[in-house]
């Protein structure tokens, strides 16, 4: 199987279980920690372009398991993460890294703020070297394996 075939099974299996938990993904903790992670991953290269934030902020309000949440609130979170990044990207790190680990409490939701990151990441197609490194430092911010997600 393809690498891109691969990839394309691996975010819809874990967009799947997301939605299966949705109704245990409703904390602060996990809310901020998912904007966290979606604006690290919208700036994993290091630069915030203005398409890539318009795709990841779309993909955010039609997440069904974000729906929990009211998508201003998401958006105005998403939006304050990457102003972080792009203003200074590895103090900015630092921070949105801060809100990632405040998910570290629940591991269920921990592994659904790193599923996220990666259905996030694949949503086009290119689950790129960048992407999956940040993806997998969340993975030590939340002190999850990234073995376990083939990281």
């Amino acid at each position: 199987m393809a690498l891109w075939d691969r990839l394309k099974e691996s975010a819809s299996a874990m967009q799947t279980q997301l939605v299966a938990k949705k109704n245990d993904l409703k904390s602060g903790a996990f809310r901020d920690a998912s904007m966290a992670v979606c604006a690290l991953v919208a700036a994993a290269d290091g630069s915030v372009d203005p398409s890539e934030r318009r795709r990841v902020a779309q993909l955010i309000a039609t997440n069904e398991v974000l729906q929990n949440f009211p998508a201003d609130d998401l958006r105005r979170r998403f939006e304050e993460n990457l102003d972080k990044l792009a203003a200074d990207f590895d103090f900015g790190k630092v921070g949105v890294m801060q809100e990632i680990a405040k998910a570290k409490k629940k591991p269920a939701e921990a592994r659904a703020v790193i599923q996220i990151g990666i259905v996030i990441g694949g949503a086009d197609g290119d689950f790129d070297k960048d992407e999956q490194a940040v993806v997998r430092e969340a993975c030590y911010a939340l002190d999850l394996p990234p073995h376990e997600f083939d990281l």
